[in-house]
């Protein structure tokens, strides 16, 4: 589907439709890099540790009346990883998770507060990985307004919401060229007002933006 189309769409249903029947899975790089020729994937496979961590996050969809926004973070600026940077929340999957849908919705409680009867669980878009040595496993779920955020200011220091249709316009898509030890490969950043969206969190925000636009 046309970006321009769907500014009339009402998103949920689309949203619903288009992640229903979805699983937790497929080739974590492959989604991370997008069609990058397998030279250079396979250059990137080589950096990785030998084992990795699995770990799921919320792409919280707010079903506000006005229009779907993106609920995110912005990581405490003390943390040894990540430090300051945008994200979704969630985490490690833990033993006592039944599964990545379970995983994010602890994670998000815990960081922002968000309590898990306000949502609903919609899909899943393609793991994911991040060269810090995690395949993530992105969970989309449609919130419902009405919640209160508390957040665990010892990991996420600010919470903002951005508007779907910002997201899903290509002209808010910047392109960039990125090196890794010496291996190029193009990613994507989300400017918007005081913050810089990039990285995985781009990354998994334009696979959603690519399955919303199919015909």
């Amino acid at each position: 589907m046309d970006p321009k189309q769907l500014v009339s769409v009402s998103m949920r249903p689309l949203v619903e439709a288009r992640l229903r029947g979805t699983q937790p899975g497929g080739d974590p790089l492959a989604a991370a890099l997008g069609n990058h020729d397998s030279e250079r994937q396979g250059a990137l496979r080589r950096l990785l540790p030998a084992r990795l961590a699995r770990a799921a996050v919320m792409v919280p969809l707010i079903d506000r009346p006005e229009g779907m926004t993106v609920l995110l973070t912005r990581r405490a600026q003390h943390l040894k990883r990540h430090a300051g940077q945008v994200s979704f929340p969630g985490g490690r999957i833990e033993e006592r998770d039944s599964g990545p849908w379970q995983a994010a919705l602890r994670e998000t409680a815990e960081e922002i507060g968000l309590q898990p009867h306000f949502a609903s669980l919609a899909g899943y878009l393609p793991d994911h990985l991040v060269i810090s040595g995690y395949v993530v496993t992105p969970v989309v779920a449609c919130v419902q307004p009405g919640f209160e955020l508390r957040l665990d200011l010892t990991e996420v220091e600010a919470a903002f919401e951005v508007p779907l249709q910002f997201i899903l316009d290509p002209a808010n898509r910047v392109q960039r060229e990125r090196r890794i030890s010496g291996v190029g490969f193009t990613s994507y950043e989300f400017p918007y007002g005081e913050h810089q969206i990039w990285g995985a969190t781009a990354s998994m925000l334009v696979n959603l933006c690519h399955l919303l636009e199919q015909p």
